[in-house]
């Protein structure tokens, strides 16, 4: 019994760790119920959101449009965002932030942040001394990082996004340029940091464009490969990718669609903005000639002038899209002078001609970095607002080649659309069909390291060694392990990027450092003394590209390898239990992969060619260690024995250095080895072959970031702190006005309703006279001084003028009341008293109600009859101006107590079952009672269900029996078939009485 419950106790546990787990999940579930993304662009941002009920939808803002300017208006008391931003920037131009993701992981001497500059000189950047990078400084108390501002737009977009999901939002995947380096993704991924955001994923905006036009076309991909080319111009920048569409053969969910990024190209600086720029300053160069003999100022000096410019130049560019001229004007440009002037699309083409022929670049690039020449691209197309300038259409159709330029997708909201289906397909409460995600990495990562070589006898010389880490065009999210064999003590490496020799100078420059990390070990040394009797199998660093191109090293360990004697009986119940959990939860498999999105990546395992023999010459050196995204339709290996202690990594190097030893051993079964020997004799089974034990030590890691420090933690809990201000003093903000403008409505309705005849007629002109006084002085106090009132004054100026009028509308709205309650109850009493007639009608032996009940029923409905015609009559003799005493809730009280009798009594007729007929010794009915009509004794008997009309009774006695009676006394039967048809001929033709129990 002992040893049953024993057994019994692994399975306990193993319930309770199943219901944790499942708790665990609703827990994480109850707070992702939508989830949300953002496709930031340089100009304006585009929300979708995903919740129950609403697949796929994009935001609409305040102002009901589907895109919101990415701008930014802080000043020292309020701040505005978005559409109220954008009207901002002609006022106040030097306040209003735009096009500020430029500067995101750039220092102060990158060459975007002087052409920052020179775009709107209004602003004043100035240097951050510790990061050496710029801030906007709009007055010497508001100082703001690039940073800082993004994640105000992203806490706007969560707004906007639970607004129009009416719910809360947390989790959030957000587009970022393909062409971003590690240094700016992380600065966007510091930005949703401040603004709350759990960023599920930086998605690249050309793969959620791929995305989001593969998902529609989900039904047009197969085995045969399709390249598709995406161009993408928008307002800052351009990128040209080339995407393969397949169908794969994935273990989790079969036959799969997938895409995959062959080659991308791009241009910082090519877009919609530049154009506008080259415009603006063509219409200023118009103005100033306009002007020229009156000896004014240059319009470029003055910075509201040249905003009403650009917006100018925004909107000409957008017509003459369509329009071979336009004219330009604005009223009051500068100095209360108007502009006006003409402007061909042929002008237009060729202020931005250098521009046009920029554009066949990133398709190069793309073809290029692809390795695929044109014939192999079936269709390109057009992405961005900025495609739909004729010029553009027209110079890239030349370059591709094609007969015409796909135009079959949404060019300003495929991105969000796609980055929306990639949020759901990561988040845990939705489920949606999967779309394998393969990435490109744009920017080659390789490892440097230094050691000792001994090339000749006596000489010791350093060797510098590179290995790459990520390849270019490699897919991700991927990890890498390198393993460093001739280190026995603290040694330094670095991570840099690979061969840029694809970026031209000027990229270059733009890109910033070319090194990334610099990593210090401790501890490496004291590692080997703590398991000198151990054979070192090298120094591992682990690392990790994840879903958003981040690169991460994950742990550095020591590894040390020994042979011990397995001895499986001594496993724990823990361990068993251990290992029942993995089992179930496929653990180390491939399982627990995403289906949608990324292929899934094995975390760790190593090459089996590596870290198990070493060439003589070869001692030392770094191995690469990696496992590409499994797309392949193998077999999984064979499970390992649960007794082993050594990782699935280390798996592939124990096989092959036990091939010397033990390559003909039994299994634990006593089962024939691989060779087919015979089964061994017990005193041979019993000695257990040794294994390879593996002891991991961690090693500590101190990391030297190059390219861009990140924040500090108590920098970034500053920040954070100053953007919650921001956004409580915009809550207070709302609330002060929304209480002002419930004051000034609420003084000019009832201003307007004391003229009004129902309002007149319950009330005295010297209590309107009061009541206009009151409201004519606080509209006065309003318009002088409501400007420096608060919101608790506000709101106490309301309520003061509100308990002035609450008598006055409180006659007018229950004489309002007064007709639909009064026939209300009207009709209740009717009902009432007829249900109490009935009831009391029904025969003695079929009632169901006792006379208290009854007696109770019409003791209330007296009392409401005597309470009406009471209330009714002193109501009459009151004046119109007085308070009535006829309430509508006392009405509502009254027809509640009666209804509540009513229903009582008829839930009991519904519940109650019908009492048993008595029956004679001929199982006939008994004479009916002494007070029953004669329509009662000459109705039709009703037949059971499922019985028809016609059916005549069946008779329960014996039959020989019955008609021995019969036919001897001849009896009266009232039930009985004759009988029955006796009294149907009496009553045919007359009108069948309704019977008691019918009510």
């Amino acid at each position: 019994m002992a040893a049953t419950v024993r057994r019994q106790r692994p399975r306990r546990l193993l319930c309770w760790a199943l219901v944790a787990i499942l708790l665990a999940d609703l827990l994480a579930l109850s707070d992702t119920l939508a989830v949300m993304s953002v496709d930031l662009g340089s100009e304006s941002m585009k929300v979708a959101i995903v919740k129950p009920g609403v697949p796929m939808e994009i935001v609409l803002n305040k102002e009901s449009r589907r895109k919101t300017p990415v701008t930014v208006t802080l000043k020292e008391n309020e701040r505005f965002l978005g559409d109220s931003a954008a009207g901002m920037a002609i006022k106040n131009p030097k306040a209003t932030l735009r096009y500020f993701q430029h500067l995101l992981g750039k220092q102060a001497d990158n060459p975007h942040v002087a052409l920052y500059r020179k775009r709107f000189p209004e602003h004043e950047l100035n240097i951050d001394p510790q990061r050496q990078t710029v801030r906007f400084q709009i007055s010497p108390q508001l100082q703001f990082s690039p940073e800082e501002v993004l994640g105000m737009v992203l806490n706007y977009s969560r707004s906007l996004a639970e607004d129009f999901a009416e719910q809360p939002i947390k989790d959030a995947v957000i587009t970022v340029p393909a062409f971003f380096n590690q240094a700016e993704r992380r600065a966007v991924l510091q930005a949703a940091r401040m603004a709350g955001l759990k960023v599920l994923q930086l998605i690249n905006d050309n793969t959620a464009t791929a995305l989001s036009y593969g998902v529609f076309r989900r039904k047009d991909i197969n085995s045969t490969a399709q390249n598709v080319m995406f161009y993408d111009m928008g307002s800052g920048s351009t990128v040209c990718t080339i995407v393969t569409y397949q169908t794969v053969k994935t273990k989790e969910a079969g036959m799969q669609p997938q895409l995959q990024i062959r080659g991308v190209g791009f241009d910082r600086t090519l877009g919609g903005l530049e154009m506008e720029l080259r415009l603006r300053e063509h219409l200023a160069k118009l103005f100033n000639e306009q002007r020229k003999g009156q000896k004014a100022k240059d319009v470029r000096e003055n910075p509201r002038a040249m905003a009403k410019l650009l917006r100018e130049a925004n909107r000409l560019k957008t017509v003459l899209s369509a329009n071979a001229d336009h004219m330009a004007q604005i009223e009051g440009l500068m100095d209360d002078v108007d502009f006006k002037a003409k402007v061909t699309r042929g002008e237009f083409e060729e202020l931005c001609a250098d521009l046009f022929e920029r554009v066949p670049g990133p398709v190069q690039q793309a073809l290029q970095s692809a390795e695929m020449s044109l014939d192999e691209i079936e269709q390109v197309i057009l992405v961005g607002g900025a495609t739909r300038v004729p010029k553009v259409q027209e110079v890239l159709l030349k370059a591709v080649g094609k007969e015409e330029l796909g135009k079959n997708i949404n060019a300003d909201e495929a991105a969000a659309m796609g980055a929306v289906y990639q949020a759901a397909a990561l988040s845990k409460a939705f489920k949606v069909k999967p779309f394998v995600v393969r990435d490109a990495v744009i920017y080659p990562i390789l490892v440097e390291f230094t050691r000792e070589v001994e090339e000749e006898p006596g000489v010791r010389s350093l060797k510098h060694n590179k290995r790459v880490l990520f390849s270019r065009m490699g897919p991700y999210p991927q990890r890498k392990v390198i393993t460093f064999n001739r280190y026995s003590h603290d040694f330094n490496f670095h991570i840099n990027y690979g061969d840029l020799g694809f970026l031209g100078p000027e990229d270059l420059r733009v890109f910033g450092s070319q090194n990334l990390t610099t990593v210090k070990l401790k501890g490496v040394g004291e590692s080997f003394k703590k398991y000198p009797d151990y054979e070192s199998k090298g120094i591992k660093a682990h690392f990790n590209l994840d879903e958003s191109g981040v690169l991460s090293l994950d742990r550095v360990e020591s590894v040390f390898e020994t042979l011990v004697e397995d001895n499986p009986e001594e496993e724990s119940t823990l361990t068993k239990l251990g290992n029942t959990i993995s089992s179930l939860f496929g653990g180390g498999s491939s399982s627990d992969a995403k289906e949608n999105g990324t292929d899934s990546v094995q975390e760790e395992e190593e090459s089996p060619t590596e870290g198990s023999k070493d060439e003589p010459g070869e001692q030392g050196e770094p191995k690469e260690e990696t496992e590409a995204p499994v797309e392949d339709t193998s077999q999984p290996p064979p499970a390992e024995p649960k007794g082993d202690a050594a990782p699935e990594g280390e798996k592939p190097e124990e096989k092959e250095s036990g091939d010397r030893s033990g390559a003909q051993k039994p299994d634990e079964k006593g089962q024939a080895g691989p060779e087919g020997a015979p089964p061994a004799p017990e005193e041979e089974k019993k000695q257990k072959p040794a294994r390879k034990q593996k002891m991991v030590e961690e090693i500590g890691v101190e990391l030297a970031v190059l390219d861009l420090p990140d924040l500090p933690e108590d920098e970034l809990a500053r920040s954070v702190q100053k953007l919650e201000d921001l956004t409580l003093r915009d809550l207070e903000k709302q609330e002060r006005e929304k209480a002002a403008n419930s004051l000034e409505a609420f003084i000019f309705e009832t201003q307007d309703k004391l003229y009004q005849p129902e309002y007149q007629e319950v009330s005295t002109e010297e209590q309107r006279e009061e009541i206009s006084g009151k409201l004519s002085a606080a509209s006065n106090w309003l318009e002088d001084e409501g400007f420096g009132a608060t919101t608790v004054m506000l709101k106490e100026k309301l309520a003061e003028l509100r308990k002035l009028c609450q008598g006055l509308f409180f006659r007018v709205e229950e004489r309002k009341k007064w007709p639909e309650r009064l026939s209300a109850l009207d009709n209740l009493l009717n009902h009432s008293s007829i249900f109490l007639k009935g009831a009391r009608l029904i025969p003695e032996m079929d009632q169901i109600f006792t006379e208290v009940e009854m007696t109770t029923l019409e003791k209330v409905i007296n009392d409401t009859w005597a309470w009406k015609n009471a209330t009714l009559a002193e109501q009459a003799k009151l004046p119109a101006t007085e308070k009535p005493v006829l309430l509508s809730k006392d009405i509502e009280a009254k027809m509640m107590a009666l209804d509540r009798e009513v229903q009582y009594l008829l839930n009991k007729a519904k519940f109650t079952k019908p009492r048993p007929r008595p029956k004679d010794k001929n199982g006939t009915r008994t004479e009916p009672p002494v007070n029953a009509s004669a329509g009662d004794q000459g109705e039709k008997v009703i037949p059971p269900a499922g019985q028809t009309e016609e059916a005549k009774p069946i008779l329960e006695p014996n039959k020989e029996e019955t008609a021995t009676e019969t036919a001897d006394s001849e009896p009266l039967e009232i039930g009985g078939p004759g009988a029955e048809s006796e009294q149907e001929e009496q009553t045919a033709g007359q009108k069948r009485p309704l019977k008691n129990d019918e009510l």
